[in-house]
This record gives C-alpha cells, sequence and structure tokens, in this order.
C-alpha cells in the first residue's frame, strides 16, 4: 500500500511539474515564453520537451511554436487565454520538428492562420504524416488524440517584417542551419528572440537536419542581433552570452569527428570513440550525440568523393 501511495504521489509530482511548464514565463511587456524541461519525447514527458512563447499586442496575438500534440496545444492555448482573450491572429513555425508542430490543430480552432518557412513546408508534407504515426507509437493513441498535421499555407523565402496585432515582428531566415527553413522570430519592441532549435540550452543539437557551417554561421548571427533574452528551442531562456555553447558543441563534434577521420578510424570505432565529456549532462547525450557522429563521419566521407 506504501508502494502504491509513492507511485501515486511521484506521478502527481510528474503531473504538477508538466503543468508548471505550461504556464508562460513572461520575458518582457506582452512577451511570453513556454520552456518546457529538458529531455527527449517520451511516454513519461508526453512529448513536452521543445519551448515555444506569443506575444500579445493591442490588437491580437502571435503565437511561436505550437507543442507536440493536440492536447499539448490545447494546453498552451489555455495558458494564453489566462494572459489575454485578444484574437490569435498568426501561429508561427520556426523550424519542421515533432515537438514544434503538432499542436497546430487547437490554434486552428481559433481560425488563426500559419506562418513558415518554405522549406519547412516542404519537409512537413514529405515526411510529417510519417512523424505523427511514430509519435501515437511512441506517446499512445490516447496522448495523440485529435493530432493531425497542418502544413502552413503561408510561407516566406528569406527574411520579412510583419505588423500584426499591434507589434512589430521580424522574422528572420539564417540560412539553412539546424533544418533547411530555419525561421528566428524577433520581437522588436522587446528585443526578446525565439530562436527555435538554432539556439539549445543543455540539450544536444541534431545533426540529421542540419548542416553544421550553417548552424554555425547562424549562432554568431544570434549573437550580433545582441537581443535582450534568447528562447531556445530547447532548455531555459538565456541571454546572449549563452548562445555560444550550442556552436561549442557543434565545433567540438567536427573537430573530434576530424580527428578520427584523419587516422583511418573506421566508421563503428569512430563513433565509440566519439566522446565529449563537456558535453556528457546535457540532454540526449547518450543517443542523439551518437548519432551525430555516424552523421559527421559519413560527411566526411563525401567531401573526400567530392575533392
Amino acid at each position: 500500500m506504501v508502494a502504491v501511495i509513492r507511485v501515486v504521489a511521484l506521478f502527481a509530482l510528474f503531473l504538477s511539474a508538466l503543468a508548471a511548464a505550461t504556464e508562460p514565463v513572461r520575458l518582457a511587456e506582452g512577451v511570453y515564453a513556454f520552456v518546457e524541461p529538458a529531455g527527449e519525447v517520451a511516454p513519461e514527458n508526453l512529448g513536452h520537451v521543445g519551448n515555444g512563447g506569443f506575444i500579445v499586442g493591442a490588437t491580437g496575438i502571435v503565437v511561436i511554436d505550437a507543442g507536440v500534440s493536440y492536447r499539448h496545444g490545447l494546453e498552451r492555448l489555455a495558458a494564453i487565454r489566462r494572459v489575454s482573450d485578444r484574437p490569435i491572429e498568426l501561429v508561427i513555425f520556426t523550424h519542421a520538428m515533432q515537438e514544434f508542430i503538432f499542436g497546430a490543430a487547437a490554434f486552428a480552432e481559433t481560425g488563426a492562420a500559419f506562418l513558415t518557412h518554405a522549406k519547412s513546408a516542404e519537409l512537413m508534407r514529405a515526411r510529417c504524416e510519417h512523424c505523427l504515426a511514430n509519435l501515437k507509437v511512441i506517446l499512445g493513441e490516447e496522448a495523440m488524440a485529435g493530432t493531425r498535421l497542418i502544413v502552413p499555407d503561408r510561407t516566406l523565402d528569406g527574411d520579412t517584417v510583419l505588423e500584426i496585432g499591434g507589434r512589430t515582428v521580424e522574422l528572420i531566415h539564417p540560412g539553412w542551419a539546424a533544418t533547411p527553413g530555419d525561421v528566428l522570430v524577433l520581437d522588436r519592441a522587446s528585443g526578446v528572440l525565439f530562436a527555435g532549435s538554432v539556439i539549445q540550452v543543455g540539450h544536444i543539437p541534431e545533426l540529421r537536419d542540419g548542416k553544421l557551417g550553417g548552424w554555425i554561421d547562424a549562432v554568431a548571427l544570434v549573437q550580433r542581433l545582441a537581443p535582450a533574452a534568447i528562447v531556445p528551442g530547447y532548455g531555459p531562456v538565456i541571454d546572449v552570452a549563452g548562445a555560444g555553447r550550442t556552436a561549442d558543441y557543434l565545433t567540438a563534434i567536427d573537430r573530434r569527428m576530424r580527428e578520427l577521420y584523419a587516422h583511418s578510424t573506421s566508421l563503428l570505432d569512430a563513433v565509440d570513440a566519439s566522446a565529449l565529456p563537456a558535453f556528457a549532462h546535457w540532454a540526449g547525450y547518450g543517443t542523439i550525440h551518437r548519432r551525430n557522429a555516424l552523421h559527421q563521419y559519413l560527411q566526411l566521407e563525401v567531401e573526400d568523393l567530392e575533392r
């Protein structure tokens, strides 16, 4: 009986932690972030690992990223409504990753429009139905009930400035970085930057869709913008001084894999020897880091063939 009570108590604490993550953090006048616990998508966290936020203007609201599921989107929508009842005019996807897009159905019910980069829309059409099927396997049908893919019909190809909801919002495409269609969202009035997965804190950046050199350049761009606060794709809100840690990891894995490749280390041995202890405490180190090592080794083989 004591064991059962302990399990129930732990589950209640877990639910409280998830609820706290859905409470928006006020960063500036009218600017709020959803800061989720760091980690990988799993049943224990219901996939609530990717950050987001919203900007409240005089006449409307802009939402940045929607969460991992319809249920998650509803939780974020309810949290927004506790702050403001102004109409949600636009939902912006910073990139096409499952933790950030599948809450869209909840916001579609408000009549909101959706916007992302054209390359992200292409990626969503190409693979996100498959991603949704995988999420249903990982998280369960109940957790993903009502979730569907919504591909924005509004897209951008480069930088643009929106006057929307009574706010000026700058959308910046830094080039191919974490994904082909990354978008940085800057609220000009406050200087708060929603960086998507271009910036990650305490979370191993995944190279599957990324271009390492372009990603490092994108981090440098964020630093030059000198935002007042940065909402990363994963991890806590930081100031510009913390932005470089993402590039530190990318530079370190590139250097390590080039060293191993130059010594003719085999693929599997190189992956096994790819350890970067300075980042071992980051979420995803045990899984994503090994995939990154494999990816980067294969990229070096491609470079060799192209010479």
